[in-house]
């Protein structure tokens, strides 16, 4: 389990090494996804921080706010976190989960992947009150979410 900042600055590493840039809503929407798969594959969270539903999706509040100074634009650089934190500190099995959301889901706009997190019978969406904000989202419906997308993309034996 990591600082979401950590998460966030390995996705910036790996756009780099595409020659990519990430906006915060990109950002942020890669970075609960795959908390979400950590939890439903793993059982476990991949960040120490809870996932907040906000107006405009499900939101981690330390991570949108080191990123809000960047608008629309493109994230420059790493985002600061603890000195002793860097995405070298991650586990083995946590950067080969990142590396994967990010092939499955980085090409993605951030428009894109609001879609995936605002659809209805999603945590977002279920847990999400108009007019409020801040509402925690429970990490077991994050996890039951993941655990059923998981279970509906397995492939099956054909009898």
């Amino acid at each position: 389990m990591a600082d979401a900042r950590i998460v966030a600055n390995k996705f910036l590493e790996l756009a780099q090494d595409d020659a990519r840039g990430l906006t915060p809503m990109q950002v942020l929407k890669l970075v609960y996804i795959a908390h979400g798969w950590s939890l439903g594959i793993h059982g476990r969270p991949l960040i120490e921080q809870s996932v907040q539903a906000w107006q405009y999706g499900p939101v981690i509040p330390d991570l949108y706010h080191a990123m809000k100074g960047f608008g629309g634009g493109f994230v420059a650089g790493y985002l600061p976190s603890r000195a002793y934190e860097t995405p070298d500190r991650l586990t083995g099995q946590e950067a080969r989960l990142i590396e994967d959301v990010y092939r499955l889901y980085g090409h993605m706009t951030g428009i894109q992947l609001s879609r995936i997190t605002h659809a209805e019978n999603t945590p977002w969406s279920m847990t999400y009150e108009p007019g409020s904000s801040g509402e925690v989202i429970p990490a077991d419906l994050i996890a039951e979410h993941y655990r059923r997308l998981a279970e509906e993309r397995a492939p099956r034996a054909h009898a």
